[in-house]
C-alpha cells in the first residue's frame, strides 16, 4: 500500500487521498470537474499544499 498522497478536496469535501496528479485528475472528474492529468500541476485554480505538486510523501500532509 501506497504511503503518503495528498488529500484532494473541493469546496471544503474530502474528495480522496491522491497519490499522483491522475489521481487528482480522476477524483476531480468524479466531482463534475474535467481535467486533462497533465494539466493538474499548472492549473492555477489548484491550491498546493504541504509542498508543490511533485511532492506525494508523507511529508505532503496527506
Amino acid at each position: 500500500m501506497p504511503k503518503g498522497g495528498r488529500r484532494v478536496r473541493a469546496d471544503g469535501v474530502i474528495l480522496g487521498l491522491a497519490h499522483n496528479t491522475a489521481d487528482v485528475a480522476e477524483f476531480l472528474r468524479r466531482a463534475g470537474l474535467e481535467i486533462d492529468p497533465a494539466e493538474v500541476a499548472g492549473a492555477p485554480w489548484i491550491d498546493w499544499r504541504g509542498g508543490d505538486p511533485e511532492c506525494w510523501g508523507p511529508e505532503a500532509g496527506g
